[in-house]
């Protein structure tokens, strides 16, 4: 777990209706490379631990017989079920439960995988039990956005969403210290998931980058075109600025926050570069059960 820090169920209470309108999408085409990596035909079972409202799980599930996602919190796999709905993927169901709760009796995988999310969690004990899950040969996988541009952009469009001045305001209404549910973050997340996976046993580490492309509300490219409105939604999709944790101030915090955004862009249009996404994987060893 991060330093310091103890789970509990307000991580992210009140984010997941935010999620669809402020998060980047991953790169399109980042389920078919990860199919086309691993010979995915439509058989076997894939886990979505921390699936939140389903962004990763639904785009996954029709190469698989069956697709779970599990998350502790509630409203998020209400949200899954209801884009899992609107897309019409019947393949995929959804159970409250914690990565720390595996295996939580839901039987083996081909593909366990954790989008943005294994940070969160016991890391070294929700890896061991990942390797058990998962069939001989299995793979565990991690996705997340790529943060560094490989090559030096072009100028955007528009004004960037002034993410400096956001968080600025973020820390004058809850402290200067990261906030995460009931806790704070002092050193923030942990990384070097290799090491964690290296001790549990997962060998054949492979590493896969997919562009950004050209996705629906992009003026450019891979440049997407966002409105006020949607920066707003990210800011309250985060755990660091996730709607409860303002109280009776979140009126005072969303008007401050627009206004932030007008001074930066009076239009309250802005462009944002879409990331690249990372795929990184660990295969389980065949001979192992």
């Amino acid at each position: 777990m991060p330093e310091g820090w103890e789970w509990d169920s307000t991580l992210f209470r009140g984010c997941a209706a935010y999620y669809e309108r402020g998060r980047l999408p991953y790169a399109p085409g980042f389920a078919e490379t990860l199919a086309a990596t691993l010979g995915l035909d439509g058989r076997g079972r894939l886990l979505d631990v921390g699936c939140g409202p389903g962004t990763v799980i639904l785009a996954l599930a029709r190469y698989f017989t069956e697709a779970v996602g599990i998350d502790p919190d509630e409203d998020m796999l209400a949200e899954a079920e209801r884009q899992a709905e609107r897309r019409r993927v019947t393949n995929a169901r959804w159970v409250a439960a914690r990565a720390e709760d595996l295996p939580a009796g839901l039987g083996t995988f081909r593909v366990v995988v954790f989008a943005q999310s294994f940070h969160w969690t016991d890391r070294d004990r929700v890896a061991a039990a990942v390797l058990e899950i998962l069939e001989p040969g299995g793979t565990f996988v991690h996705i997340s956005d790529c943060e560094n541009p490989t090559a030096e952009p072009a100028p955007l469009p528009l004004p960037a969403p002034p993410y400096g001045q956001i968080s600025d305001l973020v820390r004058r209404y809850l402290g200067p210290v990261r906030r995460a549910g009931q806790g704070t973050l002092v050193n923030g997340t942990p990384d070097r998931e290799d090491l964690v996976l290296a001790r549990a046993g997962f060998e054949n580490f492979e590493r896969h980058v997919v562009a950004a492309g050209a996705v629906a509300g992009a003026v450019a490219g891979a440049v997407a075109d966002r409105t006020a409105d949607d920066i707003v939604a990210w800011v309250f999709s985060r755990s660091d600025s996730a709607p409860h944790l303002f109280g009776d101030r979140l009126e005072d915090f969303e008007r401050d926050l627009r206004a932030v955004l007008r001074h930066a862009s009076p239009g309250n249009r802005f462009a944002e570069r879409l990331p690249a996404t990372k795929i990184m994987m660990w295969h389980k060893p065949h001979g192992e059960r």
